[in-house]
């Protein structure tokens, strides 16, 4: 059994597709999640919180996601800022520990990174940060696909400084009460709808001295906050979306076993053709936990993997969301055309799978950085 029960999980999946077709927040899945503890299970024993490892926070986000897609991807952000702050700490930024502290006593963290047009993502921002008289930040830009929008109480983000001795990224945690920005209501997207990651605007909003977490330069980076929100984003999104996968071959092997075929006389689960189809789906699938687990664990383990690391963390992502969208459509073809109808589980499977192509790093980006660790850079 793991950390969340499961008359929590089937009443969040029994609640999923109502959220869906809303298209609104789910709010009594966060209650649910917050009554037992969810939210501080990634936080250290020491700090007040369950002390899940990364692989066992990263199962359960897998568990999670095979109930209610989009609320797992939302309490995902939550989970890479704490997983961020873990990181901080055992790499000697003790600005870890106010993000642990705020976790243990009830913060609910959003993750405001992406912006409209800018392809950097975390590696240079077109947000300005403007240094305060007190050694704070203030922040203006736009923040798109703000996960956990309505109901944040603190918001990891960062923006562009230019300081006297040139750019530099300033990583921030902000907080609602601090005021300074603006959510839209603007989130009416394909799936992945009860995350309600609204553009928000940052108009202003302070970060004081003690909630900025890094100054650095713009680029990919060994720097613990740059490095530890890439890592625990791309292996929690990984396992999110893993769990999509390994659920519509559930049910899709539920559907063919009650669906009979008037040709055959017989359950379409007996069909050579859809034997093949779910088989191969489930081939796909087999081998991706052992890669979750395994990156999981090195990277509590502070194992150095050199310049592998940010190439392998970005090939696990999409090697995890692009299997699990061939297992939905392999799923969907297994089922024939009643999937097509939206009162169908695998139609919203789909939907909520197709997000994984446009969260970091792309394939773009993927291609790019293993091309330059097989071939070299391109030369001038």
């Amino acid at each position: 059994m793991g950390f969340i029960p499961n008359d929590i999980l089937d009443t969040i999946h029994s609640r999923a597709a109502d959220h869906d077709q809303a298209n609104d927040f789910p709010a009594d899945d966060l209650a649910d999640l917050q009554k037992c503890g969810y939210l501080t299970a990634f936080v250290p024993e020491e700090y007040g919180g369950a002390g899940l490892s990364l692989r066992e926070i990263a199962a359960e986000q897998t568990t999670l996601a095979k109930a209610a897609p989009a609320t797992a991807l939302a309490i995902n952000m939550h989970h890479i800022v704490v997983g961020l702050g873990r990181y901080m700490l055992r790499h000697g930024n003790d600005k870890g520990a106010y993000i642990l502290r705020e976790a243990a006593n009830g913060a609910i963290f959003g993750f405001g990174i992406s912006e409209p047009g800018n392809d950097l993502v975390l590696f240079g921002s077109i947000t300005q940060a403007h240094p305060t008289d007190d050694g704070g930040f203030s922040f203006h830009g736009t923040k798109v696909f703000t996960s956990l929008a309505p109901v944040w109480t603190h918001l990891a983000t960062f923006g562009r400084w230019d300081s006297p001795d040139g750019p530099r990224s300033v990583f921030a945690i902000l907080t609602r009460n601090g005021g300074g920005f603006t959510v839209e209501d603007d989130w009416d997207t394909l799936g992945m709808r009860a995350t309600q990651s609204h553009t928000t605007i940052l108009e202003g909003a302070i970060a004081p001295q003690s909630q900025v977490l890094t100054i650095t330069p713009p680029g990919p980076s060994t720097n613990p906050v740059v490095f530890g929100i890439f890592a625990n984003f791309e292996i929690l999104l990984a396992a999110t979306y893993t769990g999509i996968g390994h659920r519509a071959i559930e049910v899709a092997a539920d559907h063919v076993k009650k669906r009979q075929s008037v040709k055959n006389q017989t359950s379409y689960s007996n069909d050579p053709d859809i034997r093949w189809r779910l088989a191969e789906a489930a081939i796909i699938m087999d081998g991706l936990q052992p890669q979750i687990d395994r990156l999981a664990d090195d990277m509590d383990a502070d194992v150095d993997r050199g310049s592998l690391w940010m190439p392998q963390l970005s090939a696990l992502k999409n090697r995890c969301a692009e299997s699990s969208k061939i297992a939905v459509e392999q799923s969907i073809r297994s089922c024939g055309g009643s999937s097509y109808f939206n009162n169908h589980e695998l139609s919203r499977l789909y939907r909520d799978v197709l997000a994984g192509l446009f969260q970091p790093s792309d394939q773009e980006s993927l291609h790019s950085a293993w091309a330059n660790m097989v071939l070299g850079p391109v030369e001038e």
